[in-house]
């Protein structure tokens, strides 16, 4: 018979019980699987990551931060995105519109040219880079730009028509009024527009 002194149980009976609870957290269930508490909408713990789902369209994640002012987020959303399929011209909008919101014009201008000469079919990209031309001073090359912009969109949207009043007012009366403080409209693909004040 083993002899275990009577001093040492309380120590093993409490080894022993750590060592069971250890295991049965390593189960697949956790302490859950024991009958402990299942996950609930009561639990202050977040839910674990769904592995199964798709993740969200980076560019899409783009737009959303845009819309929030959310420049630099922006930014970074649309190179993930880049890196995961290719630099096309709705990502090169992006970028350039997204720097213009940060105020960084030469910036925007290049990316903006860059994404007209890949796709000179969209409307969007001819209004935002005659959006940073008027705010470099480039009125009559901004002109031209927003008439390309409203040729291709038949007129359809209001943004670009109001951006092409600003500039033909702004160009017919630059002697006489001076500058003002005015804010003009970005317009993205799909629904929605951006509105791009200066910053103060």
């Amino acid at each position: 018979m083993i002899h275990i002194p009577k001093r040492a149980l309380p120590f093993r009976l409490a080894l022993c019980m750590t060592l069971i609870a250890g295991l049965a957290a390593c189960s697949a269930g956790g302490l859950s699987a024991f009958g402990g508490k299942r996950a609930s909408p009561d639990n202050p713990f977040a839910p674990g990551v769904n592995t199964r789902k798709d993740a969200e369209d980076g560019v899409e994640v783009a737009h959303r931060l845009m819309r929030a002012g959310e420049y630099e987020l922006a930014i970074r959303a649309f190179n993930r995105a880049a890196l995961a399929s290719q630099l096309d011209a709705e990502i090169l909008s992006g970028l350039g519109s997204a720097n213009l919101g940060l105020g960084r014009l030469g910036q925007a201008e290049k990316l903006l040219r860059d994404a007209v000469e890949k796709d000179e079919t969209h409307p969007e990209v001819w209004n935002n880079l005659g959006v940073v031309l008027m705010e470099r001073g480039k009125l009559a090359e901004a002109q031209l730009t927003f008439r390309k912009a409203y040729a291709l969109d038949n007129g359809e949207s209001d943004a670009i028509r109001d951006n092409l009043r600003l500039a033909l007012a702004k160009s017919e009366n630059s002697v006489t009024i001076p500058d003002q403080e005015d804010s003009y409209k970005l317009v993205r693909r799909g629904s929605g527009d951006y509105l791009v004040r200066p910053a103060s």
